[in-house]
């Protein structure tokens, strides 16, 4: 998945209007116009397309916490140059504020199944011996299952026209 599939997805699922998600790159301490977010929604097809770099991704997903749970006190994290499915899924979950328990019932939702120690290796370090890297599939299932949640007619949608 691209930096910029994701942040679709997430403006998708969550119903946030182009102004609403430049305030919540704002909410990271970081200014963007409603036009750049505008270019980065955009398919890569259309000649107005601006690819999401890492960076760029990561400043939203840390307003995105911001946005879901609170701006926290003090300086806010520093967000990351490079990021990896393993952490933009952290930082989901930390944003919707899920135990494991709610995400592997959200896998249930598109009939992915997953174990807990399964999970739990998503959210090890890197060098921990029981790392698992998160593959495209992975998030876009998770993805696809907040979507189900939040939006129980999207679901029904797609099985009638399956």
């Amino acid at each position: 998945m691209t930096n910029n599939d994701i942040l679709r997805r997430i403006r998708y699922t969550f119903d946030i209007k182009d102004a609403a998600m430049a305030d919540i790159f704002s909410l990271a301490d970081v200014e963007v116009s409603q036009e750049q977010v505008t270019h980065w929604l955009k398919k890569e097809e259309d000649t107005a397309f601006v690819k999401l770099s890492d960076k760029e991704l990561a400043v939203f997903l840390n307003g995105f916490i911001n946005f879901k749970r609170g701006k926290r006190e003090g300086a806010q994290p520093v967000p990351e140059d490079r990021l990896n499915n393993n952490m933009v899924f952290q930082k989901l979950r930390i944003a919707l504020n899920l135990k494991a328990e709610d995400i592997l019932d959200i896998f249930q939702l598109v009939e992915f199944r997953l174990s807990s120690h399964e999970l739990s290796a998503f959210f090890r370090k890197p060098g921990n011996k029981n790392y698992r890297e998160c593959k495209d599939q992975i998030l876009r299932n998770f993805l696809l299952g907040v979507q189900y949640q939040l939006r129980p007619q999207d679901k029904q949608i797609d099985s009638e026209l399956e």
